[in-house]
């Protein structure tokens, strides 16, 4: 079943996505989004951050990763926008 919320558009354009999907999504106040349109509708998916898988990866070098943030930022930001 899908779910579905009614919510208010501020003079900035901005909403606030209802926090029983902001858990379905696990999209927590420090969480990343894309949102695109498709059609008539808005989508929004949450983005996997890179720091948060950074204690599965096994490394003989410790990893910057203030630096992989940056790029990773960076990246989003030419390529979703």
């Amino acid at each position: 079943m899908q779910m579905a919320n009614i919510v208010s558009i501020t003079s900035q354009g901005q909403i606030s996505i209802p926090a029983n999907i902001r858990r379905r999504l696990a999209l927590g106040k420090t969480k990343k989004a894309r949102v695109s349109v498709q059609g008539n509708k808005v989508i929004v998916e949450p983005i996997v951050d890179l720091l948060a898988l950074g204690g599965l990866l096994k490394s003989a070098k410790r990893a910057d990763w203030a630096r992989i943030r940056r790029e990773f930022e960076c990246d989003l930001a030419r390529n979703y926008t």
